[in-house]
């Protein structure tokens, strides 16, 4: 039986967020570069750069992800959100040409489910930003897996440190499972188990059966 008094919950995949998932709620509160499309009666101490006591329309500020879909999703459009430089036109360029060198911490820790959540929004580079997420991440993976299989009891913190969320989740689950083997291959542990990965999607199959 697990003696830890938080059992970690994953983050969720997409456009969907778990908010039981610690890293879910840091995500939500990544801030968005918005533009006001209409004014704020008595909101302007949201905006410290400004004296007024309203908020004007065409105001340009950062707003909380959570705060932003919550103001987009209304019937009235109340705000335009832009797209954070790292997925801007310029930023796609470079993944695509190649992916594996980028430092996707320093571009943001969240950068694949910030960006699958910029698909939310009404933008239309919104085909070209999902193509350069799944593409990017293509082009990473392969690396990213190696590297945790070929990291046998070693420091690991030079290699995770370019990595983002999800990519340090992977090779979270790549270092278990050769630890795991290494274990059971030396007569250190009885029997494998299953991977947590494995019977998290066993889980969610049956979920899906269940509905």
């Amino acid at each position: 039986m697990d003696t830890r008094s938080y059992l970690p919950v994953q983050p969720g995949v997409g456009m969907e967020e778990n908010f039981l998932s610690l890293d879910d709620i840091l995500l939500s509160h990544e801030r968005l570069p918005v533009r006001t499309e209409c004014a704020f009666p008595r909101l302007g101490f949201l905006e410290k750069s400004s004296d007024s006591q309203d908020i004007p329309e065409g105001t340009k500020m950062e707003l909380p992800l959570w705060l932003s879909k919550g103001l987009q999703e209304k019937k009235r459009r109340v705000l335009s959100v832009e797209l954070p430089k790292v997925y801007r036109e310029v930023w796609r360029t470079v993944f695509n040409a190649d992916p594996k060198m980028v430092d996707l911490h320093k571009m943001g820790p969240y950068y694949y489910g910030l960006g699958s959540q910029m698909l939310h929004f009404d933008s239309p580079e919104n085909t070209e930003i999902g193509q350069t997420l799944l593409q990017t991440f293509i082009g990473r993976f392969r690396r990213t897996m190696d590297s945790s299989q070929n990291a046998y009891n070693e420091d690991t913190s030079v290699l995770v440190e370019r990595l983002d969320c999800l990519e340090k989740a992977l090779f979270r689950s790549g270092q278990s499972g050769l630890n795991g083997f290494q274990s059971w291959e030396k007569g250190q542990a009885s029997q494998l188990t299953a991977s947590n990965l494995v019977l998290n999607y066993r889980k969610r199959k049956m979920a899906d059966l269940q509905q």
